[in-house]
């Protein structure tokens, strides 16, 4: 399955060879997590070359599925493995200019971020199942978490908790680092999760992921830690949020744009003045990377495919006051858009 994913790109670049050292491709194309490395296809076959801290456990994994595995000579850059090769495919979006100019010195190049981009986009039957395992365990894990939550904890406090529930329960760690907003505080999408400390009557707003087999989840929950008779308008909106959020579910469909799709849930709030506040795009794409191909955003013109993993996530934003996401990872499967994180998105108050 590795062989095909090389040879998909390499026959789709008419290049002499691909080459890369980036992570995230090295992974795609490997299936194998290391710090440094470098991923040579040519005619002849896949060469991974890397050093010494990683060679026994390259060689055990990659070789019996046909990627030869060698380690990187010393005084060897890895420029000086594409000599030779008259025009090399390289992905321009992941190179420094001085790697720019010291592959260009020896060999003709071309970019491969497209390939890698379309390549990607598609996940294969055992990439599901990486991603889908991924989500499972952030539902697990955000069940059990609401019966940990207590008065007086911090923001951090509540973002450790959640992160070593979803190791506990399988993960190999974090999608990206969890975000943990309570009430006001939420009113910034990205808030950086510090030493609030939680009250009652507060919004509990958790952004989190985790992953599995190198393969991401994505999910979003807002809450509300009791009820102090305060939140009128607080319900309300996330009644909105909830109606847009599932309403992309139930129209996208494959062949619609990303634009399309980001334009469903749009066009929902504006219906309750409350586009303004949607300050974010609708969705991204999940992989690798938490953030990848498809965009699901105004104006992408990326057309969304059956087997791409992508986010649903409409909020609302009021600054200073508070902030709502309703998000999880779907897939398209059969036309239709199918979530992969499933955990209760009515409005919880603990």
């Amino acid at each position: 399955m590795l062989l095909q994913r090389t040879e998909k790109i390499y026959n789709s670049l008419g290049a002499d060879a691909v080459f890369t050292t980036a992570d995230d491709l090295r992974f795609y194309l490997t299936g194998f997590e290391s710090t440094f490395g470098c991923v040579l296809t040519d005619k002849n076959g896949t060469t991974f070359y890397t050093d010494s801290r990683y060679l026994e456990a390259a060689v055990n994994k990659l070789e019996p599925q046909g990627i030869t595995v060698k380690e990187m000579p010393r005084g060897v850059r890895p420029a000086d493995l594409i000599k030779g090769y008259k025009k090399t495919a390289v992905p321009f979006s992941r190179i420094t200019a001085k790697e720019y100019l010291a592959y260009s010195a020896n060999s003709e190049l071309c970019d491969s971020t497209a390939a890698f981009s379309a390549a990607m986009t598609i996940k294969e039957d055992s990439e599901l199942a990486a991603i889908k395992s991924a989500c499972a365990i952030t539902d697990k894990s955000f069940m059990q978490l609401l019966g940990r939550i207590k008065e007086g904890a911090s923001e951090n406090e509540v973002a450790a908790e959640l992160e070593y529930l979803m190791r506990l329960n399988g993960a190999s760690g974090t999608s990206f680092s969890t975000i943990v907003a309570f009430g006001a505080n939420a009113s910034v999408p990205h808030h950086e999760t510090g030493d609030a400390k939680l009250k009652y009557g507060d919004s509990i707003l958790i952004d989190f992921g985790c992953k599995v087999g190198g393969y991401c989840s994505d999910c979003t929950r807002t809450f509300l830690f009791g009820d102090d008779g305060k939140h009128e308008e607080f319900k309300d909106a996330y009644k909105k949020v909830l109606e847009a959020h599932m309403l992309v579910k139930q129209q996208i469909t494959d062949g619609i744009t990303g634009g399309q799709a980001d334009a469903i849930a749009r066009d929902c709030l504006k219906k309750y003045g409350l586009d303004k506040y949607f300050t974010h795009s609708l969705g991204h794409g999940i992989g690798v990377n938490i953030h990848e191909d498809p965009r699901v955003s105004p104006g992408s013109e990326d057309i969304l495919q059956n087997g791409m993993v992508f986010s649903d996530e409409p909020g609302v934003y009021i600054a200073g006051k508070l902030g709502i996401r309703i998000e999880d990872t779907v897939t398209l499967d059969g036309g239709k858009a199918v979530s992969l994180t499933d955990s209760d998105k009515n409005l919880i108050i603990l």
